[in-house]
């Protein structure tokens, strides 16, 4: 998909946040929403959206709503940091498929990464699933920090 288009509210996101996907979540908050990717780059791959806004992309999406999703991305990320004690954290935003964004709901990463770790991305569809109840494990270890 390109930078342009309408928003899509069969994407995977929008389905998360309308409870009809299940999802592990870390955060949520009135503006935003936070959860464990379930084909996670790292230990701890969490996802930031915004519960309100329609936007495909951070060229589409209102100011106000960035701001939220990223206080949500720093609060989590702080989090994850206290739970897992990673040596870095990667914190991504792609827009449009040429750029890698395969679900067209803005999103921001939130993965750990540990020295020797490979720090590039794999394109969902292409990863591994994680085990659901090791990730809801983690989710607890992580809001514990919260």
């Amino acid at each position: 998909m390109s930078l342009d288009g309408t928003y899509d509210e069969g994407n995977v996101f929008a389905l998360i946040l309308a409870g009809k996907i299940p999802s592990v979540p870390l955060y949520e908050d009135a503006h935003t929403f936070c959860f464990l990717d379930i084909q996670p780059q790292s230990k701890g791959h969490a996802l930031v959206i915004s519960k309100w806004s329609k936007a495909r992309n951070i060229l589409e999406i209102e100011e106000d709503a960035l701001a939220q999703v990223m206080a949500t991305t720093r609060k989590v990320a702080t989090a994850i940091r206290a739970a897992l004690n990673p040596d870095g954290l990667h914190i991504a935003q792609f827009n449009g498929s040429a750029a890698g964004q395969t679900v067209f709901h803005l999103h921001v990463h939130i993965v750990p990464r540990w020295a020797g770790q490979a720090p590039g991305f794999v394109a969902h569809g292409q990863g591994q699933f994680a085990d659901a109840d090791a990730l809801q494990a983690l989710a607890q270890e992580i809001r514990a920090h919260l």
